[in-house]
């Protein structure tokens, strides 16, 4: 409805350093013993004949090769810039540099790159007919640290699309124009919407502003009933199409079925063939299948689509800024995705493990389920080097622990807080659980597993109670993974 620091000259060097080495493998026969990554949701539309044009997200990659930065924040203190990137190729986001880099001072998000080939990334829009907050008119960034998440177990941060938060890139490269079919997706959640215009993500109009019937092809959620008659009070996904938040062709949603879409993690769909169709589709993104609750004729004045190469995110085609949302991934495909391929990325997406309050700060006792007894510090000790145990939970502050936003579990707080850390940063089974003063390493990174089990990030290894230990001190240690109850914890 009605700035940033470029990479491609980075890009352009690392691809043919990349091209020098396979290039010299072949010749000298260098084996390189390389694993496959596992295909993301942007292999499996590819797959499908209809590869993602864009795919920008905060959370993980969205092609199993990709090893790039996600999005880029600058810090309010001293102007400066950082870029957060990922654990590893085709995994999830590094948060711990942000976390860090934002300390005592507000971070912004001013990029959401595409992980594409086409290099669209999405700066903060300059604005259009309506005027956002931001200098001149126009957007402002999100808070960089606002919606923390956790996915896979990983401290992750979301895009909090506030009133006037606005991304934007015209003449985007390879996306849908005219009457070409386009399919949209994204990762949302109902914990945060309204219904006023718009929050957006999709396609809309290089100038800013309205330009008439089918020259949007946008997901909308929120609460909006536009055309009036709606079943239930929402939120809904809704096709943006320009002049109108589309529920069906006719406008209206009158489904007995289509009342709501409640979860923390929605994974919202659009797709239009440009001519004849459009289709809308909602699922949970921690689980489960899709649902379809309207596929048929666009509305009358829609055909054909007349569609322009921006890609937004928060906004309306004509910069409408009074939506609010929230953003965790989404991609824009080039052709309209079958049902099969849709059905597969949503299982991709589902096995990606978004949780709730995962990536912000949790406080209270790490449970050893095996040993019914607490993580506890020995002898209630400040001393860094002090191996931790299991104890009769009591309460106490040496068994009270904080799990941050950076992955750390802290324990006792000013000028006496400890990380746990693995000693000596050590990597092999029967390293000492201890606690020592955080230093942001990543042998002081946890990693909460949906099976119980705490990982270090660094080693890979579980946090274990030595030789399946019920008696009070028995020692933490860090060994190899074998799901046993003496490796499985609960924070609460």
């Amino acid at each position: 409805m009605a700035i940033f620091h470029s990479r491609r000259l980075r890009r352009t060097l690392l691809a043919a350093a990349a091209s020098i080495v396979l290039a010299a493998g072949v010749l000298f026969g260098i084996g390189t013993a390389a694993q496959a990554a596992a295909p993301q949701a942007c292999d499996i539309y590819a797959s499908g004949g209809t590869p993602c044009a864009t795919a920008h997200s905060t959370t993980r990659a969205l092609f199993g090769a990709y090893n790039g930065p996600l999005y880029q924040i600058q810090r309010a203190s001293d102007q400066k810039y950082l870029d957060v990137g990922l654990l590893s190729a085709g995994g999830y986001v590094d948060a711990a540099p942000q976390v860090a880099f934002c300390a005592g001072t507000r971070c912004t998000v001013t990029k959401i790159y595409d992980q594409t080939a086409n290099h669209n990334d999405l700066p903060i829009s300059w604005g259009g007919f309506w005027k956002g907050p931001g200098p001149n008119g126009s957007d402002v960034g999100a808070d960089a640290m606002a919606l923390p998440v956790a996915v896979g177990g990983h401290p992750a941060f979301g895009i909090k699309v506030n009133q006037g938060v606005g991304y934007r890139i015209d003449r985007a490269k390879g996306v849908p124009v005219g009457s070409q079919p386009e399919g949209v997706y994204m990762i949302t959640s109902s914990n945060y919407v309204d219904g006023t215009c718009c929050f957006d993500y999709g396609s809309g109009e290089t100038s800013h502003t309205d330009t008439g019937n089918a020259t949007m092809n946008a997901i909308y959620w929120g609460t909006a009933c536009w055309f009036g008659n709606c079943t239930g009070s929402g939120p809904w996904v809704e096709a943006d199409l320009e002049n109108g938040m589309y529920h069906t062709g006719s406008g209206s949603n009158k489904d007995p079925n289509n009342q709501g879409v409640h979860h923390p993690f929605v994974s919202a769909w659009l797709k239009n063939n440009g001519t004849s169709n459009f289709t809308l589709k909602y699922g949970d993104a921690t689980s489960g299948g899709l649902t379809t609750p309207y596929s048929g004729a666009l509305p009358n004045g829609y055909s054909p689509m007349r569609l322009d190469p921006s890609i937004l995110l928060g906004t309306g085609g004509d910069n409408s800024p009074t939506g609010v949302g929230e953003f965790f991934e989404g991609a824009v495909t080039s052709g309209y995705p079958t049902d099969a391929t849709e059905n597969a990325v949503q299982a991709n997406i589902a096995a990606a493990g978004y949780s709730a309050n995962g990536g912000g700060q949790t406080t209270g006792a790490v449970h050893a389920v095996g040993a019914n007894k607490c993580l506890d510090v020995t002898g209630v000790s400040t001393t860094p080097g002090t191996q931790v145990q299991v104890w009769d939970c009591n309460g106490q502050n040496n068994q009270t622990w904080t799990r941050t936003a950076a992955g750390e579990l802290t324990v006792y707080s000013g000028g006496n807080a400890r990380c746990l850390d693995a000693y000596g940063r050590g990597t092999t089974p029967g390293t000492k659980a201890i606690i020592w003063n955080c230093n942001g390493q990543t042998n002081q990174q946890w990693t909460f597993n949906a099976n119980g089990t705490i990982t270090g990030v660094q080693s890979g290894l579980c946090l274990d109670v030595t030789g399946s230990g019920t008696a009070n001190g028995t020692l933490i240690q860090l060994a190899t993974c074998t799901g046993a109850n003496n490796q499985k914890w609960t924070l609460s």
